[in-house]
């Protein structure tokens, strides 16, 4: 009884600063949250000042007791902010992300590593501080700069389009330096032999787990769909994530590359929304918790001793990444105007820049005094990039005016020729395509044999014929993507017309000879693993003629891989472009009022004399006369004094309709109480095969069938012989409560 009273007792104790630490983190979170909303300031800033508060360089407020618990929570909230990074990521955006971006993104970042190592240099510092100062510069706050762009509404103009790409490149790479960071860090030497082995590791695992997650994931959620409740899928993917953050460890990355990687892939999934949705209570609570993490390591007493250092490092980083941006996006062939908007506004750094900071201190490779200066940078030049972005117009318009003309005439020349659309060669889309097969490939193939010699060969190792049975298995699973690495055609289009041009006949088989030696090196690798060499080289010749002999199925059995995997990989997108034809009008048509004047010239005529449905294209769903609503008049129904009428159609209809009735009037679109426009997808047996005016529509509806939408192509005002079809997007505009009660879309 005591033994369980002591163990209660020392529970208590240990539990005890947890949570009074937590409880203070959060208050002061809360209360910084408050103020900072009220005087309309980033949230980050207010964090870094709660943590100061709570901290234990300020002695006015209670402290946190327990920081080693702090830190704990801390790496946790980089985990999740890093995975909620990747949902909104996708390795399609990066895909996507143009070349302005990307020339921006890198000049910015090779010329901020440069500047941010030569100048700890020049303070004296070690040679790992000024390689972590330089790269902390390299990366700009994507946090930031969204909240400046919101304020500012200037997210739909061009030059914010670059910057948003730059910062999609600027995240991949910074994850990529991170690793790089953690080699030299490790072997504590610059040996150009380790980083490129990083690199190419580093390559391969992305790869990797980028491929298999996009062919599993998906398929496992849309699986599951009937048991993902919210509280279910939110657990599946924190558990995803964190299953990814022990993947990425045990193969030597840092944490939160995994979570990164898992949101990456989770963001082609279609429960990528509905997943940032659920996460994101989670993310912002961990997210507090490491920003005031973050403020408790703010020494006023080091900032003090390093108050010149802090000022000449927000210096560069204000003017260094702005003329980098700047250099950088003009190099990629925009106008100066944009590309000083563009530099200007990527001048500051921010989260990732503490996520670097904190790797430092945890390799325990930089100096106390790294991590507060780099906060308090970040915090300046937080404050400064509103006013930059706002400054950024008035600063190109005054270049504009100072700079040599002949510099700015140069400037708009090279512009206006780089923006020029340039056809990509058949033979450079052949080749390119050619490697990206090779490689990928190159990398299922390895990946599955390694896994097969090192995990699955040590499990079976004690039983007759193990070796045999495991490389049999092995190799059925790698044959489809033997045959494809040696025989599917790539770029069939760029090969098909390659091959009319003799001079390109050479090259073609040379590439399709090295597809093939790199098969049939794979095949004596998996051989070579699990046998002697005369062994291997004898079941070489064996698999090679077998190999040859069924192409088909293997091309059969691939080709369903393939699909499932470009199936997964477009589900997102395919499902949004399929949910927008069935939320928005197609045609951009929309329901609109008019009331009509006694001096109007329809006044007193029926509806099929003035033929407006044939003459603009607009439909009449309503007319509206005093308290009584006739829905879809009739042909003969007159147009009177005062009437209402409502219109549907598409913007440029309804300005020639304005036109016709030389009158003024207000448009204002509505939606009527009984007069709707609604689309349906016809599943139903009963209506499918028949035309409009055998399925009673109007009948039925008390409405009138205004569109139907059929493959991709749509038919405005359809006649009533048109024959539906399955899965035909039917839009009806009539009696709401009518339209309600049939079933167009299931049987």
């Amino acid at each position: 009884m005591n033994e369980l009273e002591n163990t209660a007792t020392a529970a208590s104790h240990h539990l005890y600063p947890l949570i009074s630490d937590l409880g203070l983190i959060l208050m002061t979170a809360g209360v910084a949250i408050l103020l900072f909303k009220k005087i309309k300031q980033p949230l980050v800033l207010g964090y870094l000042i709660a943590g100061f508060l709570a901290g234990p360089y300020f002695t006015l407020f209670p402290s946190v007791k327990d920081v080693q618990n702090v830190e704990v929570w801390a790496e946790i909230g980089v985990i999740i902010l890093l995975f909620s990074l990747g949902l909104e990521f996708s390795f399609k955006k990066l895909m996507k992300v143009g070349g302005t971006a990307s020339i921006t993104a890198m000049v910015q970042i090779f010329s901020m590593v440069f500047l941010g190592y030569w100048c700890g240099q020049l303070m004296g510092w070690s040679s790992m501080d000024s390689i972590f100062l330089g790269v902390i510069l390299s990366i700009s706050s994507t946090t930031i700069i969204l909240r400046a762009f919101d304020e500012l509404g200037v997210k739909g103009q061009k030059f914010a389009g670059i910057v948003f790409g730059a910062l999609i490149v600027e995240d991949i790479v910074a994850i990529l330096m991170m690793v790089l960071l953690s080699t030299i860090a490790v072997s504590q030497q610059f040996s150009g032999m380790e980083l490129f082995e990083s690199v190419l590791k580093l390559l391969f695992f992305l790869i990797l787990w980028f491929v298999g997650g996009i062919f599993f994931i998906p398929t496992l959620l849309k699986k599951a769909k009937n048991l993902l409740s919210d509280e279910t899928l939110l657990i599946v993917s924190l558990a995803l994530c964190l299953m990814m953050v022990i993947l990425a460890t045990m193969a030597g990355f840092s944490p939160a590359l995994g979570a990164f990687i898992m949101g990456s892939i989770i963001a082609e999934t279609t429960k990528a929304e509905r997943i940032e949705h659920l996460v994101k209570p989670v993310k912002d609570l961990f997210g507090a918790v490491f920003f005031v993490s973050v403020g408790m390591l703010i020494n006023p007493s080091t900032l003090a001793e390093y108050a010149v250092p802090v000022i000449v490092i927000t210096l560069l980083t204000v003017f260094g990444k702005t003329l980098s941006s700047t250099v950088g996006t003009l190099i990629s062939g925009q106008p100066l105007k944009q590309s000083v908007q563009t530099g200007m506004s990527l001048a500051q750094i921010g989260e990732f820049s503490f996520i670097i900071a904190t790797l430092g201190m945890t390799l325990g490779v930089t100096s106390n005094f790294l991590y507060p200066i780099v906060v308090a940078v970040s915090a300046i030049s937080t404050f400064t990039t509103p006013f930059m972005i706002k400054l950024s117009i008035p600063v190109a318009n005054m270049l504009e005016r100072r700079l040599p003309k002949k510099w700015t005439k140069a400037i708009d020349s090279y512009s206006s020729s780089s923006q020029t659309i340039k056809a990509t060669s058949n033979w450079v889309l052949f080749l390119r395509s050619s490697i990206i097969q090779i490689i990928i490939y190159s990398v299922i193939i390895i990946a599955i044999i390694l896994l097969s010699s090192r995990v699955v060969l040590p499990l079976v190792n004690g039983f007759q014929w193990a070796n045999v049975a495991v490389a049999v298995l092995t190799l059925l699973f790698i044959s489809p993507f033997l045959w494809a690495l040696s025989f599917r055609k790539v770029a069939p289009t760029a090969y098909e017309e390659l091959k009319k041009e003799r001079k390109f006949l050479g090259p073609i088989k040379i590439v399709n000879i090295i597809r093939i030696l790199f098969t049939l090196f794979f095949i004596g690798l998996l051989l070579n693993s699990f046998f002697s060499n005369f062994i291997a080289f004898t079941a070489l010749v064996i698999f090679a003629v077998a190999y040859m002999v069924f192409p088909k199925r293997l091309q059969t059995l691939y080709d369903r891989i393939e699909n499932r995997f470009m199936q997964n990989l477009n589900d997102r997108e395919n499902t949004e472009a399929s949910k927008s034809k069935r939320e928005l009008s197609p045609w951009d048509a929309h329901m609109t009022t008019f009331e009509i004047s006694a001096e109007s010239n329809i006044v007193g005529k029926p509806l099929h004399q003035l033929e407006l449905r044939e003459k603009i294209g607009i439909n009449i769903a309503a007319i509206k006369r005093g308290n009584i609503t006739i829905n879809v008049p009739n042909r003969n129904e007159q147009i009177y004094p005062n009437d209402i009428l409502y219109i549907i159609g598409t913007d440029r209809q309804v300005e020639k309709f304005k036109t016709y009735l030389q009158q003024s009037f207000v448009a204002v679109p509505e939606n009527n109480a009984e007069t709707v426009l609604k689309n349906f997808e016809l599943k139903n047996e009963d209506f499918i095969g028949k035309t409009i005016r055998e399925s009673q529509l109007r009948e039925k509806t008390d409405g009138l069938v205004v569109g139907i939408e059929r493959e991709g192509r749509r038919m405005m005002n359809p006649e009533s012989h048109v024959v539906l079809e399955k899965d035909d997007i039917i839009w009806i505009v009539g009696d709401k409560k009518k339209m309600n009660s049939i079933t167009l879309n299931a049987s």
